[in-house]
């Protein structure tokens, strides 16, 4: 992994702790102030995000570790293992509270909530500062496409709308004793959450099972390839994906009458035109002269 991309990554894991501590820290002044049990789902969620957190903080470093004799390709599949992980977590989580806002919404006997100032100021910081990790963690994804950093925004931005909802439930409790108007924010808080989960980790098990690199991807390498200078042809070009990294096999034809340096210098031009492109890409090219390619 690229120096850059693997600061950033862990920049994003860190600051993931950092915040999830800090919500666990503020939310357990406030349950204690109000009794509101939005907070203290809140709370539960926050602690759990900070358990992920850390899980994730320690994938991200596995990860980055370089291939030895054990591991020829890298150790890049423990994002997979990460994410597939957290996208389990985070349904389950949907499911839970799912129920929990069903229940609310069908229980006779609501519970009276205290403090709902206090309460609201605390869950405001945690919007401000759980969308600012959010915002961070997607510029991180969008350039380095670490499965875990995607992951982990997903569940932090499934995070704003309870935080919203509890907020909304406080008011309505301090200002017309309405206490169950954030269960319905929370059903379809569990939904967003339940259909993110299933993407992420259809993406994890698809790298798991040696899935090839999307059609795009692929499509770009071979536009590459088969306009590259002395490159008369090129077959057998398979791809796949482990954590953030494209591992790319690729046959190109050459002229059989040059020398092997000419031909050792077409492939590792178009090697490294293909890492420019994809920079997460590990590329092996083979040579085959142009009428005797198999």
């Amino acid at each position: 992994m690229p120096t850059n991309s693997l600061r950033m990554n862990l920049s994003a894991g860190i600051a993931s702790v950092l915040v999830a501590l800090t919500l666990v820290l503020l939310k357990t002044w406030a349950l204690s102030t109000t009794q509101a049990l939005s907070i203290a789902a809140s709370l539960a969620d926050s602690a759990l995000d900070l358990m992920v957190s850390l899980g994730g903080m320690a994938a991200i470093f596995y990860a980055a570790r370089p291939a030895d004799d054990d591991h020829n390709f890298g150790h890049s599949s423990a994002e997979d293992l990460a994410a597939l992980a957290q996208s389990l977590f985070i349904f389950v989580s949907a499911g839970v509270i799912f129920w929990a806002a069903v229940r609310r919404l069908l229980s006779g006997t609501p519970e009276q909530l205290l403090s709902e100032g206090r309460g609201m100021i605390v869950m405001a910081v945690s919007i401000v500062l759980t969308a600012s990790l959010v915002i961070w963690q997607r510029w991180v994804a969008a350039r380095t496409g670490n499965k875990v950093v995607r992951a982990d925004s997903l569940h932090y931005l499934g995070d704003l709308i309870p935080n919203i909802g509890a907020i909304i439930a406080l008011w309505a409790s301090a200002q017309f004793g309405f206490v169950g108007v954030d269960s319905v924010v929370a059903l379809g808080a569990a939904m967003m959450l339940a259909v993110g989960a299933l993407r992420i980790g259809k993406g994890a098990w698809d790298a798991l099972m040696d899935r090839g690199a999307p059609p795009e991807v692929v499509e770009g390498i071979a536009t590459i390839a088969q306009t590259w200078p002395g490159v008369y042809g090129f077959h057998d070009l398979q791809t796949r994906t482990a954590g953030s990294k494209i591992f790319v096999n690729l046959h190109i034809e050459l002229n059989g009458d040059q020398s092997l340096h000419a031909a050792h210098a077409i492939g590792a031009g178009l090697k490294r035109a293909i890492i420019a492109a994809y920079p997460n890409a590990e590329v092996i090219i083979h040579k085959d002269p142009v009428y005797d390619a198999d």
